[in-house]
């Protein structure tokens, strides 16, 4: 089973005006030629469905979230069994997130048993990093930053704004809730699996992976080291080999993290409280 090689992850409409824009949008992109005629109450339903998937609130996040689980276990995605190692994994991720401005979401970080490097996020808070990804890493850090930037795919909406897309091109009628949450899940599953993230989305989830990674008091560094090291490897892993421009992601990066404020870790790191210690690492990982 091929499960998602590349993370994932979505915009809010208020405004009666605007709403009115994006339905009128929505419409217009999914009237079919004269031959495929569909009336227009179909039509507007269609838009108001779509409009409704750019809306979730966070419990219907975490509904479709945990629907595309289920959908992933049943085509196959095995869990990490270890306590330990989800727990340690758990605790990186939470620490993630209880850094800087509070989450709508309730995150819940998972270890999927794969020996390929890769780490992938749905909605609903659900993030999830490879074996192979935590025995690639030379120190948390490292680590915390790639579940830091699956979490800015998920602050940031990107998985919602995909589906939506899809949904609005195909001309589907699919509800978001309901019995056919499952279909909905699957066309999220499928993103996955063979769209690679804009460069857009990729930048946005760099910048928010990177705030974040900086307000939980690791070593920034650590975030542009490890992407050089993985894609200088004989084999570049599927979850970057995927994504544009990774070498002028790495750079503003680094740019980012020489211009921007700087953390503790930046000005002074330590190598055991700001996640650098290769051999603390390897000694916590080994032993789960």
């Amino acid at each position: 089973m091929k499960y998602p090689q590349v993370p994932q992850g979505r915009s809010y409409f208020s405004k009666r005006a605007v709403v009115s824009t994006a339905l009128a949008m929505s419409v217009a992109i999914a009237i079919p030629t004269s031959a495929q005629a569909i009336p227009l109450r179909d039509l507007i339903f269609r838009g108001i469905q779509v409009i409704q998937l750019s809306s979730l609130s966070a419990k219907q996040e975490g509904e479709l979230g945990e629907q595309i689980h289920q959908n992933l276990l049943n085509q196959g995605m095995r869990l990490h069994q270890g306590r330990d190692l989800n727990r340690y994994i758990s605790g990186i991720g939470q620490r993630l997130v209880d850094a800087g401005s509070k989450r709508k979401v309730k995150y819940r970080f998972q270890v999927v048993d794969d020996s390929k490097v890769n780490a992938f996020a749905t909605m609903g808070g659900r993030v999830y990093v490879t074996t192979g990804l935590i025995g690639a890493a030379d120190n948390e850090a490292q680590l915390a930053s790639v579940i830091g930037h699956e979490i800015g795919h998920i602050e940031r909406k990107h998985l919602v704004k995909q589906i939506r897309k899809t949904m609005v091109a195909q001309g589907l009628t699919t509800a978001v809730t309901g019995s056919n949450r499952s279909q909905v899940a699957n066309i999220g599953i499928n993103l996955l699996v063979s769209r690679p993230q804009s460069r857009s989305d990729e930048y946005d989830a760099d910048r928010e992976g990177l705030r974040i990674l900086r307000e939980a008091e690791y070593a920034t560094s650590a975030m542009p080291a490890f992407m050089r090291k993985l894609i200088s490897s004989r084999n570049t892993p599927t979850f970057l080999s995927t994504h544009p421009a990774v070498p002028d992601r790495v750079v503003r990066l680094e740019n980012e993290i020489q211009s921007g404020p700087q953390n503790r870790c930046d000005r002074n790191p330590n190598a055991s409280s700001c996640g650098l210690s290769q051999d603390r690492y390897r000694q916590t990982v080994g032993r789960r």
